[in-house]
């Protein structure tokens, strides 16, 4: 239980605090880090949160709307009794009622919709949707952050073997030292020889020097990227060789899927618009005259019922061109997916042929380095024996390093070739 427990401690740990403390790093972590950490991520919340609310507010359609209106008018002429056919079989003694110029009325109405043809229904659809390309146009920028990550991230693991590389030719520049200046002690060597030897170890200790300057600031970079407190004792995982893969996988397919179904929403809106809407109401007023226009006086009266509304205008005026043009618009999306795959296509096959052409090269490095590595050695015993000079030692030495960083260069230029790749396929 107890080594459980410490288990799950460190699973807990931070990523950050464990590559302070000198821990590994891989380059997976440096793009989930670098992708959690990335200011533009905090959009994410803002486009869920706007979308919650604005489908919600589309469902507040469902939802009884109560109105409340009022009126004072003043007309020139009412309803007059005494001027109709009325008054003439009415005794003179009987007053007939008059209804007042001056009217007022407060009405509160509330409406409840019963069927909408699937307009709320449809408009909800329409900003979930939105979201999820606004989303998706998220993921996209975000994924371009591992290109970044890579450049970085490779450029450490370049020098990281390159000081070693360099570690190993001072080595060999020491050897030649400690064997020369045995010979400089038993006078068959010149000290301006053992002088050269020992500048070429200063010239490898400042290569030394400016490998660390620049790893430094590479680790800092990335630190940045990923915000995480890096620094020299930080292990950066090398990548592992990858296979390549052609299908494509990218985040931008999904974003052209989802612009292609608001187009389908936006059609099915359109049909929803010319459909009937019936709605339940229900008014209650309060002025003068009321319904009964025979009492001049102020009082209650109400109205309830159903109500239909079908507006048909837009069958035969926009809604076939407005399904024209959502027709284009899925053209247009198809057009940019299609371009999109070629161009990936394209590079893909430039990335697979950059793979290739960097296990050629590694191929001839390796029989190149055993070469030089054979002469190397062989002028390290010709140096001993006093057969060659320090200069000539050194320019085998120097010829076996170049050989070493350009297998170096190559192996790391193919693992990067790999991983552009697999990120260029979304993979």
């Amino acid at each position: 239980m107890k080594k459980i427990s410490m288990l799950v401690g460190l699973l807990t740990i931070p990523v950050g605090l464990l590559a302070q403390a000198g821990q590994s790093l891989t380059i997976e972590d440096c793009y989930t880090l670098a992708k959690q950490n990335y200011p533009l991520i905090k959009q994410r919340a803002l486009i869920q949160k706007t979308s919650a609310y604005s489908v919600e507010n589309a469902a507040k359609g469902y939802l009884p709307q109560l109105t409340l209106s009022g009126q004072a008018t003043y007309q020139n002429q009412t309803v007059d009794f005494s001027e109709s056919a009325l008054g003439a079989v009415i005794p003179p003694n009987v007053a007939l009622p008059k209804i007042s110029k001056d009217q007022y009325k407060v009405t509160g109405q509330v409406d409840q919709l019963i069927y909408d043809g699937g307009a709320i229904k449809y408009t909800q659809e329409a900003r979930r949707t939105d979201a999820a390309i606004q989303e998706q146009n998220l993921e996209v920028s975000l994924y371009a952050l591992r290109e970044r990550v890579n450049q970085l991230f490779f450029g450490i693991a370049l020098i990281d073997e390159q000081l070693k590389q360099t570690d190993l030719r001072k080595a060999d520049i020491q050897s030649g030292v400690d064997k020369t200046q045995g010979a400089l002690t038993n006078g068959t060597a010149f000290r301006s020889s053992l002088n050269e030897l020992k500048a070429e170890l200063i010239r490898a200790d400042q290569a030394t020097t400016e490998l660390k300057a620049s790893r430094r600031a590479y680790v800092t970079m990335l630190g940045a990227l990923i915000n995480q407190p890096l620094n020299d004792s930080t292990v950066f995982v090398r990548p592992q060789p990858i296979t390549l893969s052609a299908q494509v996988n990218r985040p931008e397919l999904t974003l052209y899927e989802n612009q292609k179904r608001i187009y389908d929403v936006q059609e099915k809106q359109l049909q929803a618009a010319y459909r009937p809407k019936v709605s339940a109401f229900f008014q209650e007023n309060y002025g003068r005259p009321t319904f009964n226009i025979i009492n001049n006086t102020f009082d209650f009266f109400w109205i309830g019922g159903i109500r239909l509304n079908w507006a048909l205008s837009s069958l035969y005026t926009t809604h076939r061109n407005d399904v024209q043009l959502l027709a284009i618009n899925r053209q247009n999306v198809d057009i940019q997916r299609e371009t999109f795959l070629f161009n990936t296509n394209l590079s893909l096959a430039q990335q697979s042929s950059d793979v290739q052409k960097y296990q050629d090269l590694i191929a001839q490095d390796n029989q190149i380095v055993d070469l030089r590595a054979s002469v190397k050695n062989s002028a390290n015993a010709q140096l001993q024996n006093g057969v060659i000079t320090s200069h000539d030692y050194i320019n085998q030495v120097n010829a076996e390093n170049e050989a070493r960083q350009n297998l170096i260069l190559h192996q790391i230029q193919l693992l990067q070739a790999q991983y552009t790749h697999k990120n260029t396929s979304g993979n």
